[in-house]
């Protein structure tokens, strides 16, 4: 069970375009996605356990193609989900409310938080089923590139 008590202050990371030419700047456009920054600290409680995301971390949302955009917004309906499920990606836990990382988890665990948080946050069972498998499909990916980035 999640619970909150107000949404995560968060602020757009601006996407680079301005002096590149027309073609460099399309190509942004097309190809990056927003990030997010985090500008307090926000808390939350996840099955009678109280988290916390802290101030400056940087996020990208859910990862939903370009071209699906239209339709489901990385922003959305899965904003308080891609918003843990990333802090859980990038540091293989969550953080504690006393700045003490709980016990690692493996990226199913994490794809599975994700998918229960966005069941719970917008109802959408179907939706939020085809995320947690395309989750399960291609978030190795990411999962594998913050493992690069382990200290341990």
């Amino acid at each position: 069970m999640l619970n909150y008590n107000k949404m995560p202050v968060m602020s757009p990371i601006p996407i680079k375009t301005k002096n590149l030419n027309y073609l460099g700047a399309l190509w942004v456009w097309l190809v990056t996605t927003r990030k997010w920054k985090i500008e307090a600290d926000w808390k939350f409680t996840l099955d009678s356990i109280e988290y916390k995301i802290p101030e400056g971390f940087v996020f990208d949302g859910a990862s939903v193609p370009k071209y699906f955009r239209s339709w489901l917004s990385p922003m959305g309906v899965l904003l308080i989900a891609g918003l843990v499920h990333d802090y859980g990606y990038k540091n293989q836990a969550l953080m504690m409310q006393d700045n003490v990382h709980a016990p690692k988890k493996t990226q199913k665990e994490f794809d599975i938080t994700f998918r229960d948080i966005a069941i719970e946050v917008n109802g959408f069972k179907i939706i939020n089923y085809i995320a947690y498998y395309a989750l399960r499909l291609g978030g190795w990916w990411a999962w594998k590139g913050h493992r690069k980035n382990d200290k341990i």
